[in-house]
């Protein structure tokens, strides 16, 4: 009988010098205690992906940090709209940094490029409300940061409801420090004849000096119930993974130069 192959978006590592973790890219790929194999994505930069969550990432490299939830992404297949809950930091000892919105895009399964939505295009879908108390009524939690972030939570006000009742303007850029996470709902406008669909997309951060690519899937019915059911085991494998790739890195670098 052949093995079946359930492609779901679990984490891809790629090492970072500096990092304690060898510069080459390693890809695994782990398989349920049915035989189901399940890949990793791969990224175009350095930087480490974690899960947390079936719908919480991590990703970060030596410069910048992002967590991401998109468990209302996933709710939303054939929608135009796709919304992220997103955290970002900057790593110690990296100097402040003013991220504008232009700096903030993701990529579809077919590749193509979205930037961030602009505040008009938010207020022409009438704020989004329906999706936003969606989003409301269940969320995973995003608060996972460095010990360094410690000095308190900013906001990321790039999209506001002026008619709400918590009044606010949108601003187009925050100010990122190591010392603090800032969090914030993140919307892109697909282009015109294109839906969510099921597949693989990414998140793309770009910080001052490097680019954080966080991978996310979007899942069918019978994906999201094999993750459900293989979650514990998949994880478990995953981070045994981790711990092997982190020793080799380490006797890598003690390791004597020739």
């Amino acid at each position: 009988m052949k093995t079946k192959k359930a492609v779901l978006n679990l984490a891809l590592l790629v090492f970072v010098a500096g990092l304690g973790a060898p510069s080459a890219t390693a890809q695994q790929t782990l398989t349920s205690k049915g035989g189901e194999e399940v890949e990793v994505p791969q990224a175009t930069v350095p930087g480490i992906f974690t899960m947390q969550g079936q719908f919480t990432r991590i990703a970060y490299n030596n410069e910048g940090w992002v967590t991401l939830g998109y468990r209302e992404a996933n709710s939303s297949q054939g929608s135009d709209w796709l919304m992220l809950e997103v955290g970002l930091t900057l790593r110690a000892p990296a100097p402040n940094y003013t991220m504008t919105r232009d700096k903030l895009s993701i990529k579809l399964p077919d590749g193509t490029m979205v930037p961030l939505a602009t505040q008009k295009e938010y207020a022409q879908a009438g704020y989004l409300r329906a999706l936003n108390a969606r989003a409301d009524a269940i969320r995973d939690s995003i608060n996972y940061f460095p010990i360094e972030a410690k000095q308190g939570l900013c906001s990321i006000g790039f999209f506001s409801d002026p008619t709400s009742k918590m009044r606010s303007i949108s601003y187009d850029q925050v100010e990122l420090s190591y010392r603090r996470a800032c969090m914030g709902r993140l919307f892109f406008k697909l282009p015109e004849g294109k839906t969510i669909v099921p597949g693989q997309y990414w998140l793309y951060t770009d910080f001052a000096k490097s680019q954080v690519q966080t991978p996310f899937r979007i899942v069918t019915k019978d994906e999201e119930k094999f993750l459900k059911k293989n979650w514990k085991d998949l994880k478990k494998q995953y981070d045994a993974f981790l711990k092997q790739e982190a020793e080799k890195a380490k006797q890598a670098a003690e390791k004597p130069q020739q």
